[in-house]
């Protein structure tokens, strides 16, 4: 705070009697004002921003589909039976995992995310800022955030490919695997 206030007082030099032990109306005016101008680092405050402001680019093009909208694409990618798996087992996936939104994140403790519509994590399958990760699926991870789904049921079926196929995804497991779905694609027109 005094070399702040000595920075001060170089500019104004009715300032320059502060910081060495007066406590005029001035000085406390000035110390007060400094307080208030910068209660956190600039540089913090730039973070914050871009942070923000990142999220809200990526909100803009978020797409929370419906069930049959999703099963409709689902199908046209070629999902519908691939690898033994139904159309419903996909969907129920994304439900379980995103609740059908093309933009959800999830952070994990250590580090890695969770990306898009199935959740895909960064840790093997996609490209996020840390340089060290396997990225099997060979795309960014912003890439599965992308509404128009191309990238994500890419990644997906090399997910599915794995020897525990959609068994991969927890969700999957606990609340897809073994039960009756027919009712994620009743009444589509698909």
């Amino acid at each position: 705070m005094a070399g702040l206030l000595s920075c001060l007082s170089l500019q104004d030099p009715t300032l320059s009697q502060c910081g060495r032990g007066s406590v005029s109306a001035t000085c406390m005016d000035v110390r007060s004002w400094v307080r208030r101008r910068w209660p956190c680092p600039p540089g913090l405050v730039l973070l914050v921003f871009t942070s923000l402001l990142s999220c809200l680019l990526t909100s803009c093009q978020a797409k929370v589909f419906g069930r049959c909208a999703l099963a409709s694409v689902l199908q046209d990618y070629g999902l519908e039976g691939y690898r033994g798996y139904s159309l419903a087992d996909w969907v129920c996936l994304a439900y379980y995992t995103s609740g059908f939104n093309t933009a959800a994140v999830d952070h994990e403790a250590d580090g890695s995310t969770n990306n898009g519509l199935f959740q895909i994590n960064s840790r093997k399958w996609c490209k996020n800022l840390n340089a060290q990760t396997p990225n099997l699926c060979q795309m960014y991870c912003t890439d599965l955030l992308n509404p128009n789904l191309k990238d994500t049921v890419i990644c997906a079926m090399k997910i599915a490919q794995e020897p525990l196929g959609l068994g991969t995804w927890e969700a999957w497991r606990h609340h897809c695997q073994g039960k009756d779905l027919t009712d994620w694609v009743d009444g589509c027109d698909i």
